[in-house]
């Protein structure tokens, strides 16, 4: 879930969040860089309270060194995940060499398609560091399968749902896991020309 605006809010919010899903649910916040250092850390412990396993972007991906802060000190069963920004090699390898992520994130629509996404997840596997896709399931779903370690996907059922309207072949969630459909070609998906005309500016 987005946090990031107001503190004392975000903790509410996150706190309403874990109420509703349960605590067997993973639950996964995202600051997108809102933060300063000394408010991510205290959020970081607030957040551990109820559970949170994931934060993301709880600085600037920029900052390297307040990124490394937070891994060092959140709480140990939370892990701190930002890399969704990158687009060339040298991003990812910066960030892996500072050391300041437990998961590495990268979105295969922005750090050079699927040569860039099995680049970086290269530099993972060597700094034993697993890897994300941000967003985009449709194109990570086949890719995912062949890295490790390779740790999620994030799935936005919005996004999902507005890319059904014009593309037959979509991956299909079940039971919280995607799997390719290996008797379609390529990525296998099919535009659904006709379905998007009405879309046509």
């Amino acid at each position: 879930m987005k946090i990031g605006r107001d503190t004392k809010r975000d903790l509410e919010r996150v706190r309403v969040a874990r109420n509703a899903i349960g605590s067997k649910a993973e639950l996964y916040v995202d600051a997108n860089g809102a933060y300063s250092r000394k408010e991510a850390l205290d959020q970081a412990e607030k957040f551990a309270a109820f559970g949170v396993r994931w934060f993301e972007e709880p600085v600037s991906s920029d900052d390297l060194e307040g990124l490394r802060l937070i891994r060092d000190r959140a709480p140990a069963l939370m892990d701190i995940a930002a890399g969704e920004y990158g687009y060339d090699i040298f991003y990812f390898r910066n960030m892996l060499s500072a050391g300041a992520v437990d998961v590495q994130q990268a979105d295969i629509t922005r750090c050079g398609g699927v040569t860039g996404f099995l680049q970086v997840a290269a530099l993972c596997q060597a700094h034993n560091i697993p890897l994300s896709g941000h967003t985009a399931p449709a194109l990570h779903t086949h890719i995912a399968c062949a890295i490790t370690p390779f740790k999620n996907l994030e799935y936005f059922h919005d996004h999902v749902r507005i890319e059904r309207m014009i593309f037959d072949g979509l991956p299909q969630l079940i039971n919280g896991s995607l799997r390719p459909d290996l008797s379609r070609p390529g990525l296998g998906l099919e535009f659904k020309r006709r379905d998007a005309e009405r879309f046509a500016a």
